[in-house]
C-alpha cells in the first residue's frame, strides 16, 4: 500500500470515530432520563424479584409534607435485623395508594421485609405484586390445665 492509500484510511477512521463520538453524545444529551417515580418503580420491581426475606416491625405510618406544592408523603417506617445489625427505614408508598391504604396499616405489628443480600439497607415492605404486611396477628389462647378424658383420673381415682 502506498502512503497516500493510508493516509485517506486513516483520515477515514478518524472520521467515523468522531462521528460515533458525536452521535453518542446526542443519544446522551437528548434521551429521555426515568422520572423518579419510574426509578422507585424499577427498585420495587428488583427486590420483588430477587430480594431476600426477613422479619420486621412496622413502627408507624407517617404523613409528611413535601418540596413539592402541597404534596404529602406517605411513608411506611419499619424496622428490621439482619446479622446482628439493626436497620430502621422507610418506604413512600404515595405512588401505590391502589396496593396499599394507610388507615389500614397497623403500627407495632410484624411485616415481612424484602431486601437486597449486597445492600441490606435497600429494603421495602409493599410493592405492586407484594405485600409483607400481614392480613392478621395470630391469635395465642390462654393456657389451660389438661382435662382427662376418663372420669376415674380425673377424681384421682386409678
Amino acid at each position: 500500500m502506498s502512503l497516500q492509500v493510508t493516509r485517506v484510511w486513516e483520515i477515514a477512521a478518524g472520521a467515523t470515530l468522531i462521528a460515533g463520538a458525536a452521535a453518542f453524545g446526542a443519544w446522551l444529551f437528548f434521551r429521555k432520563r426515568p422520572t423518579a417515580q419510574e426509578l422507585e418503580l424499577a427498585r420495587r420491581v428488583f427486590l420483588t424479584q430477587s430480594g431476600r426475606l426477613v422479619d420486621g416491625n412496622l413502627l408507624e405510618v407517617s404523613q409528611v409534607p413535601s418540596d413539592e406544592e402541597g404534596r404529602t408523603l406517605t411513608l411506611l417506617i419499619y424496622d428490621y435485623r439482619i446479622g446482628g445489625v439493626d436497620y430502621q427505614c422507610a418506604q413512600d408508598i404515595t405512588d401505590i395508594p391502589d396496593v396499599i391504604s394507610p388507615e389500614h396499616v397497623r403500627a407495632g405489628f410484624p411485616c415481612s421485609v424484602r431486601y437486597q443480600p449486597g445492600h441490606p439497607q435497600n429494603s421495602i415492605v409493599v410493592a405492586e405484586n407484594w405485600s409483607g404486611l400481614r392480613n392478621r396477628t395470630p391469635i395465642y389462647t390462654p393456657f389451660q390445665a389438661h382435662t382427662a378424658r376418663d372420669p376415674h383420673h380425673a377424681n384421682g381415682k386409678a
